[in-house]
């Protein structure tokens, strides 16, 4: 039997196992600044066998965006075996660590799984989350406000029994809460378990608002490298493209005046003559150089629009007509349909008709034994009016691996091409406030352009 005497002893040795344990769980939580990793830690440390104070936890953080409660996180005793203590067998210089073998077995427990599916709506009404996450205070099921929830499909169909929810707290302000139980055993939790479980749940709260807000810094300063990454290196793209279209204007000029001579010898010149076929090779090898040249000024100079009202099926309609000799060298058949209705956007007419010949002719060196081009107009309602052009030919498509790089500056497949006509094409439709999408088909490659209609 117990006498007087010894009991302020044993509630003595009582205070000084918790604080020892509360020291240890504090060291324990200051080891890491990795957020999962704190979380397992946590949630570790106050349900193996060793602390001795529950059975179950888990975890719950708030979105502050949603203002929902979303389940992070959920250990058992049975998948909090695997801590080992670090730092000698001295409690009050010691702590707590755990592989990343048993986080890995601890979120993939059925339990765990089906707690990170669980979400909170704080504001649904909930007399036990109220408590816990406004008024920042501990609650336990067996409270009459808890008992009185009647349609309670958050945290009782976890905790079947008797159970205890505690508020993270930082800055004044409740991040999230933990939920213990005891499930195995089934006994009740104990007043003094309650003010260890307060005292934890206050130095988490700090601990995982100071993982949270080096995350956020860390992201930020990441975000930031990066930014000044893309800054230097569009500036050294910007000084490339400065001295491109200096260099093709310089060029220009010259190539011009071989041209023009070349093209002199070469009507002066007998047909079936060698120096015929060279001055003919000189006249078609300045064209392509001018075409290329052209393209480069043309992206590099800023765009300048000049909108009107245009009808978008007269710009294609001109287009095929441009074509024409292309279609007949190529043996294409071409298919065209449009609405009914006239489809006017406003836009450039000149840089819309570019973009057109420009797929078009590409279709064409697509299919350089013959094929089919079918070119539809449609009118469409997306989040507004709007007209999609869809053009789709039998060339064979687009390699997938370089579906994602067409559009990119200097990119080609061709022998002779410069890599800027899609480019150049994409950038007239983001002006034009449309969108430009590719995907290919069984047959070749289908490039989809959505368009703004005016109203």
């Amino acid at each position: 039997m117990k006498t007087q005497d010894s009991l302020p002893h044993t509630e003595t040795d009582n205070r000084l196992s918790e604080l020892t344990l509360l020291y240890q769980l504090s060291n324990t939580m200051l080891s890491t600044i990795r957020l999962n990793k704190l979380a397992h830690l946590i949630l570790t440390a106050v349900t193996t066998p060793s602390s001795n104070l529950f059975e179950r936890a888990i975890l719950f953080l708030r979105n502050e965006k949603t203002n929902v409660l979303q389940g992070m996180l959920a250990v058992t005793r049975q998948s909090s075996e695997g801590l080992r203590i670090v730092g000698g067998h001295d409690a009050l210089g010691s702590r707590w660590d755990i592989s990343d073998e048993i986080i890995s077995l601890q979120r993939s427990d059925d339990f765990c799984l089906k707690v990170r599916l669980t979400r909170i709506e704080i504001d649904r009404g909930c007399p036990l989350v109220y408590q816990v996450i406004s008024e920042r205070a501990l609650c336990q099921s067996d409270e009459v406000q808890c008992q009185r929830c009647q349609a309670c499909s958050f945290i009782r169909p976890l905790c079947g029994g008797s159970f205890a929810a505690a508020p993270l707290v930082a800055r004044e302000t409740a991040i999230g809460m933990i939920v213990v139980d005891n499930p195995d055993s089934g006994r009740q939790i104990s007043s003094n378990n309650l003010h260890f479980l307060q005292l934890f749940a206050n130095q988490a709260g700090m601990a995982i608002e100071n993982s949270m807000l080096y995350n956020r810094l860390e992201e930020a300063h990441l975000n930031l490298s990066e930014a000044r990454e893309r800054l230097s290196h569009g500036e050294r793209l910007a000084a490339i493209g400065e001295m491109a279209a200096s260099l093709a204007h310089e060029l220009k000029n010259p190539l011009i005046t071989i041209g023009g001579f070349a093209g002199r010898l070469l009507k002066s010149l007998p047909v079936d003559a060698r120096e015929h076929r060279y001055a003919d090779t000189i006249v078609s090898e300045v064209g392509r150089l001018e075409k290329m040249l052209s393209e480069i000024l043309n992206f590099s100079r800023k765009p300048t629009i000049c909108f009107s009202n245009c009808n978008l099926e007269d710009i294609v309609r001109e287009c095929l007509a441009s074509c024409t000799t292309a279609f007949e060298d190529h043996n294409i058949k071409v298919s065209f349909s449009s609405d009914d209705q006239p489809l006017i956007v406003s836009g450039d007419a000149h840089q819309l008709k570019q973009v057109f010949l420009n797929l078009v002719l590409n279709s064409c060196d697509a299919m350089p034994e013959g094929g089919k081009l079918i070119l539809t107009l449609e009118r469409t309602h997306l989040d507004r009016k709007s007209v999609i052009v869809t053009i789709e030919d039998t060339g064979g498509g687009i390699p997938k691996e370089m579906q994602s790089q067409i559009f990119n500056p200097f990119f080609t497949t061709k022998h002779h091409g410069t890599g800027l006509g899609l480019s150049i094409a994409n950038r007239i439709i983001i002006n034009h406030f449309g969108s430009i999408e590719t995907h290919n088909t069984e047959q070749g490659a289908v490039f989809t352009i959505i368009l703004p209609l005016l109203e």
